[in-house]
């Protein structure tokens, strides 16, 4: 061993482990898209971000994300979308790590670049920690696996470290502020400003083979203490109406969750001549990588679609569909233990424990006093259940005051008590109920069962089922109990519904997102 090769060793080794009595440093991979895909001005990143968040707080949360696909253009486009994203997580769910997978837009690699150099990336809301550990136990894993000769391995692993891949970069990057906020001020778990450490992986390769090979290496990193956010916007370029089209076929692939649907999906999608479809999804690597990790314990659930001509209808000639999933493990949904349309039940019980909590609700409120919590027997009581709900109140058979809260984000009890206070006290339609009225009001609560998503009419039954159409920023709903007051066919019930609540005309409920659900009224 000739001398020059001596001082290389050595050069190297005090490279990795630092100097003695010496402390490096850290590498800190800059913010390079500030001002360019969001502000670079803390305060307005700040109150952007929270902005977008505000939107979704009524948003069903869910407590076993297992991984989110979020979209990756500037704010003012998908901010609102990928917002939907993070807001479906239950703010008391804890992580140990997030691993961040993306297209790579300025560098081809046939595989996979994990940043093993950064201890930090920055964005100007602060420092986010690289998991310098997962990250170089990956490349590790992957050389373990494939081959014994060192000087082999960097051009056969799927994952390595290329600089190049991150530098410019800005899929993984518009992720960071959105997971800081979220973090910081959604879950009331984390008390710092620190967000659970990042492991940045872009994915650059057509390679089924190669997507297979990451899929396994990440596999054992893919449980319950880990959350895995998937960067990809989804049609480029085209019009409109082809963008919704294509992006409704994309997207019922993912939610599919079977992978060679997807792929067979893009493909269709290339074939179809499109014009100025450039693509259907830009993270469709890191996607297939995902969808490959999954099997039949993991339920897709699709939060929110726009695309960039549904913004203060800018451009329809040239568009980018934005698409927001949430992965959830165990197929559990956000309502209680993993209960459904027809297994979710009240026993006479806890009616009648739900119809106290209102009536304590109205009298302490006109008492002055705050809302009382119950003392319930378990934590798997259905009252704990996050549901919405409806409270009624009648006086001598005429309505006195309805208000109802639709999002599944907060335990049914909270909800029956505060719905209970507002229909007495902040019914727009009436005055507030006085105390003398107490022994004469009866109430009414309507418990919403779970939200299921379908995808035609036929999965819908009148008179049993509500219904909820989301498209966009709009959304509206009927109770199920409606339909008992009109007589209105299954169609023109959707439609009232999708002009009257949702605003978005009569026809528009067909290429909107369409729920149903269950009411349990007593």
């Amino acid at each position: 061993m000739n001398i020059k090769t001596i001082l290389l060793i050595l050069t190297t080794t005090m490279m990795m482990n630092g100097c003695k009595g010496q402390t490096q440093a850290p590498v800190v991979r800059p913010a390079t898209q500030a001002n360019r895909f969001y502000t670079g001005d803390a305060r307005e990143l700040s109150e952007e971000v929270d902005s977008f968040l505000a939107l979704h707080r009524n948003d069903a949360k869910y407590s076993n994300v297992a991984a989110l696909i979020v979209p990756h253009a500037g704010y003012y486009f998908s901010g609102n979308v990928a917002a939907s994203a993070y807001m479906a997580i239950d703010a008391k769910k804890q992580y140990k790590r997030i691993f961040l997978l993306g297209p790579s837009h300025h560098e081809w690699l046939d595989g996979a670049s994990v940043n093993t150099e950064a201890d930090y990336y920055a964005t100007p809301l602060g420092n986010v920690k690289v998991d310098h550990e997962t990250a170089m136990a990956l490349t590790n894993t992957n050389r373990t696996n494939n081959t014994n000769n060192l000087s082999n391995a960097d051009v056969d692993s799927v994952f390595c470290y290329r600089a190049e891949a991150h530098d410019r970069e800005h899929c993984l990057e518009v992720q960071l502020p959105f997971l800081q906020r979220f973090f910081t001020h959604h879950s009331s778990l984390i008390t710092s400003t620190d967000v659970p450490p990042i492991v940045p992986i872009v994915i650059s390769t057509n390679d089924y083979d190669k997507l297979k090979q990451m899929a396994e290496v990440l596999k054992p990193y893919f449980t319950d203490e880990n959350l895995f956010v998937i960067s990809s916007d989804f049609s480029h370029y085209p019009s409109y109406e082809d963008a919704y089209e294509v992006d409704a076929k994309t997207g019922k692939a993912v939610e599919s969750g079977d992978v060679e649907e997807f792929i067979a999906t893009i493909n269709a999608n290339a074939r179809s001549g499109k014009r100025n479809l450039h693509t259907s999804a830009c993270g469709e690597f890191a996607i297939i990588t995902l969808m490959l990790m999954l099997d039949k314990q993991y339920e897709v659930k699709h939060l929110m679609y726009q695309n960039s001509g549904d913004i203060d209808n800018h451009d329809h000639n040239r568009v980018v569909g934005y698409h927001s999933f949430a992965i959830l493990r165990n197929g559990n949904n956000s309502c209680g233990q993993a209960r459904t349309n027809t297994d979710f039940v009240l026993s006479d019980d806890d009616k009648k424990a739900l119809k106290d909590i209102a009536f304590n609700s109205i009298r302490d409120s006109i008492n002055g006093k705050p809302i009382a919590q119950p003392t319930l027997t378990s934590d798997l009581s259905p009252l704990t259940s996050k549901c919405g709900a409806f409270v009624s109140l009648h006086k001598h058979g005429h309505l006195r005051g309805c208000i109802g809260h639709f999002g599944e984000d907060y335990p049914l009890h909270e909800i029956v008590a505060e719905m209970a206070r507002a229909a007495a006290f902040e019914d727009p339609r009436f005055v507030p109920v006085t105390r003398d009225e107490l022994n004469d009001l009866d109430i009414e609560i309507s418990v919403l069962t779970p939200m299921r998503r379908i995808q035609s009419l036929d999965e819908f039954e009148l008179h049993r089922h509500g219904i909820y159409i989301k498209k966009g920023y709009r959304s509206g709903t009927f109770l199920p109990q409606v339909a008992d007051e009109v007589n209105w066919t299954k169609e023109e019930f959707v439609g009232h519904c999708s002009q009257d609540k949702a605003g978005l005309g009569w026809d528009g409920w067909r290429d909107a997102e369409l729920y149903v659900y269950e009411a349990i009224v007593f």
